[in-house]
């Protein structure tokens, strides 16, 4: 069996933001890993454990997400047709997403507004009816 890529010319920009996703994480976890057995005392000099660990969890797991994002038909598959719907939507105008952000924004302090309102007005109605000590502040 020939090492190739499924389905090589489909879902390209889908499997390319995922490899890079996946990269960064195994390079973090790997740089973590490395950072932690730098700090163990071997009697011999640790980075070549840190570093020969780092090589190994990089290596066995890059091959995991090349299996995973480009030979493994279920995943592409996943993959390409996620492409395919991300075209189909109607991705909103800048203006509307402005406009609806500043509705948001504006009925949000509205809400807050009433209800430090009513707040007040419970607080003194029932200070009036002995029911709370009066605050003073």
């Amino acid at each position: 069996m020939a090492i190739g890529i499924y389905k090589k010319g489909q879902g390209y920009y889908t499997r390319l933001c995922t490899a890079i996703a996946y990269a960064l994480v195994v390079g973090m976890g790997a740089w973590w890993l490395a950072t932690q057995l730098n700090t163990i005392d071997y009697g011999f000099p640790a980075i070549y454990v840190s570093a020969s660990s780092a090589l190994v969890v990089i290596t066995v797991f890059g091959l995991l997400g090349f299996w995973l994002v480009g030979r493994r038909p279920g995943t592409v598959d996943f993959l390409v047709s996620t492409e395919g719907e991300m075209k189909k939507v109607n991705w909103s105008t800048r203006r509307e997403v402005v406009g609806s952000t500043v509705i948001v924004i504006l009925l949000s302090i509205l809400i807050a507004l009433l209800c430090w309102v009513f707040d007040y007005i419970f607080a003194w109605f029932f200070a009036m009816i002995d029911v709370l000590e009066p605050n003073l502040s």
